[in-house]
This record gives structure tokens, sequence and C-alpha cells, in this order.
């Protein structure tokens, strides 16, 4: 196997601008990258570069900058493709995981549930992988079931017996919990639930950003991701699924560009990806990710992860080590991307995030849109701090200076 390239933070740290600007007079420390992460130089100009010399409308014009939008809009979706082992064909442009969830809720779920059958959830998803299999549950009559956590925050494997039966005909699960950072072991529940008969959706959202993905590999029916979580711009994702599948579902929504014959009282559809991509897209933004994934690419995801792992480990350990802190999650660190989780005994979740943003540092306080992983865990927020390649161990040691603020502040 090839070694495992290095990483620079300060390298990397240079090719950010937001990094460099101070917040309230003080160098800012962004751990809020689990909401939206910060944007290289590269990306940024590669939207510029598309506003200023190649915007048109795309596979409508026939003029130059028709034709220049449209190769830069689907070699976007080329490089994207690759980054995630996909092929092109099967890369369907949404606004983010959200409306790739929706879509699959909206153009599958409804097109294909019946009332009995079962949708299996875990308890540990984002709302954007529960509210819409409860609009397709209501619809169709299909019941929900859930995959409960234990006491270190990670699936319950030894309940799938239990709730994956002959009746279920989709698995939708986190790749990485947004609210905890724990890595779900997708290679057996795929397995487990491909062998009950059932399709597999996973929310890549948290994941893509942090670990090398192949969609091939792993085997899942259905992957979404969201642009603004890895480096790229707001309002770009994808959904990715096997091409029979997208062959299959029908329009999840109607307009331009997803026709191929319009008559009065019927119409037929263009070839996928089209038929799911109505109406003018989001053209830069599918820019600005291709951006960011080549960018991901030359750093490698290789050592993305393995700098991120020791930089996450280190701020476990330390706020794990303070008294009145908890912190939620695995403990393992080979279970956990990304996050680090936690409450205090002295202060609200909110309480921290404010004294927190008087010194600079960005986290978020809430229940992080996953209601049901509070209610596993008896609170009703956590102080969430959540990490990219470009955080450093020196902004861990701010972070703990800054909770250790709080706790005198509220003793």
């Amino acid at each position: 196997m090839p070694a495992t390239r290095t990483l620079d933070p300060a390298a990397v740290r240079a090719d950010f601008p937001i990094l460099s600007e101070p917040v309230g007079g003080q160098p800012l420390v962004y751990l809020d990258n689990a909401a939206s992460a910060q944007k290289p130089e590269r990306v940024i100009r590669a939207v510029d570069h598309y506003y200023r010399h190649q915007h048109a409308n795309v596979h409508r014009g026939i003029h130059e900058l028709g034709r220049r939008a449209t190769e830069a809009y689907e070699d976007a979706r080329a490089r994207v493709a690759a980054f995630i082992g996909a092929d092109p064909d099967e890369v369907v442009w949404t606004r983010g995981t959200t409306e790739a969830i929706n879509l699959v809720a909206g153009a599958w779920g409804i097109d294909s549930l019946d009332e009995g059958d079962e949708i299996l959830l875990t308890t540990m998803e984002h709302h954007s992988n529960i509210v819409p299999w409860q609009l397709v549950a209501a619809r169709t009559g299909a019941r929900l079931r859930y995959l409960e956590m234990d006491d270190e925050e990670c699936l319950r494997l030894d309940m799938l017996d239990e709730v994956l039966t002959d009746r279920t005909r989709l698995l939708a699960v986190t790749h990485v919990s947004n609210a905890l950072g724990t890595v779900n072991p997708l290679a057996a529940l795929i397995e487990a639930a491909h062998a009950a008969g059932a399709l597999v959706l996973v929310d890549g959202a948290q994941a893509v950003p942090h670990m090398q993905i192949d969609v091939h590999a792993l085997g899942a029916d259905f992957y979404a991701l969201s642009g603004h979580k890895m480096f790229g711009p707001t309002g770009i994702g994808v959904l990715w699924a096997r091409r029979e599948l997208l062959e299959e579902m029908p329009p999840y929504h109607g307009g331009g560009e997803m026709i191929r014959v319009v008559r009065r009282e019927s119409s037929t559809w263009a070839d996928v990806p089209h038929k799911f991509e109505a109406g003018t897209p989001n053209i830069a933004g599918a820019v600005g990710l291709a951006a960011a994934c080549d960018y991901l690419t030359e750093i490698g995801m290789d050592a993305v992860q393995a700098y991120e792992h020791e930089v996450v480990r280190y701020a476990y350990e330390c706020l794990s080590a303070m008294e009145g802190v908890r912190v939620y999650g695995p403990r393992d660190p080979a279970n956990r991307a990304g996050v680090v989780a936690f409450t205090m005994d002295e202060a609200h979740p909110h309480d921290i995030s404010t004294v927190l943003d008087s010194r600079g540092i960005a986290i978020r306080a809430g229940h992080h849109c996953a209601q049901l992983v509070m209610e596993h865990c008896g609170v009703a927020a956590t102080a969430r701090a959540s990490f990219a390649f470009y955080n450093t161990r020196e902004e861990v040691d701010r972070l703990v200076q800054a909770v250790e603020a709080v706790r005198r502040i509220f003793a």
C-alpha cells in the first residue's frame, strides 16, 4: 500500500482567506465545520471565474457562452463523480443532502412503498433523514422503525434481528453522526439490509469531508452529500444512486431540461441524471464543488483523515479530563470523526457558546437538528466543537482554556 501522505496545517490554513481574519479583534478559531466548512481560495476563484468568463444557461443555447457553461457544468459532474468513485451519469445535482434524501423519498418512496412496508431509521439521524420518511409513511401507510443507540452513542447492532424484518424495504442511516461524530459500521448494516431484501440510503454529509468515499465499493443503493460541508459552495449537493434505480424512479420535479418530448396530455423524460434536474441548475455551485474535490484530492483524503483523527482525539481527551464536563459519543477515537459534543454542569450550551464567541471561538450549541440524539442523551442541547483539517492542537488548547473560563464565570 502507498504511504499515507502528511498534512501541513499551516500550509492549508493559508489557503482559506477567512481563517486569517480576526473576529471581535481576536484570531478566529472556527470549530463549526459540521454546520458548514470554510472555503479555500481555489473554490472562491473557480466560482468567480465561472461568473466572469463562462456564465450562460446550460444545455440550451448553441452560442459560445452556452457551450462554455455546459462544458464547465458537465465537467464538474465528472470530477465530483470521480471523487466519490461513481460514474457521471449516476450523479444527480441537488441543493444538498436534504434535497437528495427528499428526492429519494418522493421519487422512490412514494412510488415503491405500500401499507405495512417498513422503513428502518436510527435514533442517530439528522432530521433530514427522518422527516421525509415520516411524510412518506403518512402517505403510503408504511411503518417507521428505529435502531437504537447504546451507552456510548453507537448503534446497537444486536437489535438488527429485531428491527430488520422481511417487511423492511429501506434502511436509511447516517454514515457519520452530525451530533456525535460516531462513525457507523456501514459494511455490516448494508450486508444485513440487503440480506433482508431492503435497499440502503446513506446520509454522507458528515463523512465525505473526513474520509475517502467509494460509493461502488461501499455497496449502498443511495448516497447523499452536501457541497458546503466539504469546502464547496452552499446550495449544491449530490444524490448518487445505482443507475438501474435512477432509471426506474419517476421524476421528482417537472419543468425545463428534464423532458425529452412534451405533448398535450403526457411527456417523456430525458436520460438520467438529467431526468431529475428540472430548471436552471446551480451551475456555479457545481463548478465550485468540483474545485473543492480537486483541492481535497491534491491534499489526499488519507492525509486529511489521519491528521483530523489526531486533532479530534486530542480534543476528546482534553475535554473528557475536565471536571464537570461530559463528552458524548464513542470513547474509541477510531469510531469518531470530526465532532466532539459536550455539556457542562455549570452552564447551558448556549452560555458556553456565547462565552466562547466572545473569545473568537465559533462552536454550535443546540440540538443540532438531531432531537432524537438529545432525547437518548437525556439533554435538551449540547455544545459541539466540529473540526476540519485546518484546525490545530493549539486551537484545541484555546477551546479548553475558554471552557475553563466558562466554569469560572458560572461557578
